[in-house]
């Protein structure tokens, strides 16, 4: 009795209404928006355009579909064009069958196609892709749990998965390969995330890592398998397939290494003058709110001032008036005082005049 396993769903697809909703496919959608969101943080990060990450997924999105689904069904070409199969179900990616070096070849076809419209340089963008695009396969392996396929040997292990009865399987619990892959496939972005940050890699060095990190786990990933597949010497053919990749990836990371150290400093022209351009525009308009600042204070304290002095002014004349006034009230005593005080008072009268004739 199994006492603990995981469970496949009993169907890959949920009907909205007319409109089938299959998790295969949906699996895939969310690797797609991973990878371009996450590679598009990094592009900026290296000096690229925001968007520029996207323009071109326009390109290698579709090539790699078309060539996931091509080296799958050449691959597997006994599942639709040998006696008694409809070559029709070719067609029908979404009973899944994506072939990861088919779309990684294709894909790069298409955007080598996109970087050369934009004038950047594809191994540039490959490495600003490397992480999400392994984070992109992560996901994509999920779509074989909802489809029940590619599972590995028989285990009564407490993380099996549980397979029913169904086409071309047989129920029982199985290595969950689909989740090994999935969980290699994060590690790896892990690993090329860290080694990117911590040695700078560039020239294409931190894809090549992604690629040869990715094989390294499928190699013995596949070997678990048992769904039907074509063996050379003994091996599964995605064996070999991985074992000359990584083979390949590895070569390519250590002769990159040695003809093109370092990193490149320019990976989109014109996008270093832009951001360049946009800090300078933010940093005029900081300092214009600054000096603006200091103008309505500088505006402040000249009107205190000018309320001092005018305040002042009224105390000096309500001073004078009030010493007239004590003079006048003296009497004819001394006609000096008398007349001291008259043109005091003549003196008030025009000040207050000019003063009024000032403000009004």
């Amino acid at each position: 009795m199994d006492l603990a396993y995981i469970p496949s769903p009993s169907t890959g697809v949920i009907n909205l209404g007319p409109i089938p909703l299959r998790g295969y496919a949906f699996c895939i959608i969310i690797g797609v928006f991973v990878a371009v969101w996450f590679g598009n943080k990094r592009w900026v990060a290296r000096g690229g355009r925001s968007g520029t990450v996207a323009d071109i997924a326009v390109w290698a999105v579709p090539f790699g579909l078309v060539g996931g689904r091509l080296y799958h069904v050449i691959t597997d070409y006994q599942l639709y064009f040998s006696e008694g199969e409809n070559w029709v179900d070719a067609f029908k990616i979404w009973q899944g069958g994506l072939g990861i070096w088919g779309a990684v070849a294709l894909g790069a076809v298409g955007a080598w196609i996109g970087c050369r419209r934009r004038g950047i340089p594809l191994p540039a963008w490959a490495d600003a892709l490397a992480p999400g695009l392994a984070l992109a396969q992560a996901c994509g392996r999920w779509g074989n749990w909802f489809n029940q396929e590619l599972y590995g040997k028989a285990t009564d292990l407490p993380w099996a998965l549980k397979i029913s009865e169904g086409p071309n399987r047989v129920a029982g619990t199985y290595h969950p390969t689909f989740l090994y892959e999935s969980l290699w496939c994060i590690g790896a972005a892990l690993l090329v995330i860290w080694a990117d940050r911590r040695f700078k890699l560039g020239h294409g060095r931190v894809f090549a890592l992604y690629v040869a990190a990715y094989c390294a786990g499928r190699a013995w990933i596949e070997y678990m398998r048992v769904d039907e597949a074509h063996h050379i010497l003994g091996l599964r053919l995605n064996v070999w397939t991985a074992l000359i990749v990584f083979v390949l990836a590895v070569a390519y990371f250590v002769i990159s290494a040695k003809l093109r150290p370092g990193r490149e400093e320019i990976v989109e022209p014109g996008a270093a003058e832009e951001a360049a351009e946009a800090a300078e525009a933010a940093e005029a308009a900081k300092t214009g709110d600054a000096e603006g600042v200091e103008s309505a204070e500088a505006d402040v304290d000249s009107g205190n001032a000018e309320d001092s002095k005018a305040d002042a002014s009224a105390g000096d004349d309500a001073a004078a008036r009030k010493d007239v006034a004590a003079k006048t009230d003296a009497g004819p005593e001394s006609d000096v005082d008398s007349k001291s005080a008259e043109a005091a008072v003549t003196t008030l009268e025009k000040n207050d005049t000019a003063e009024a004739a000032k403000n009004g």
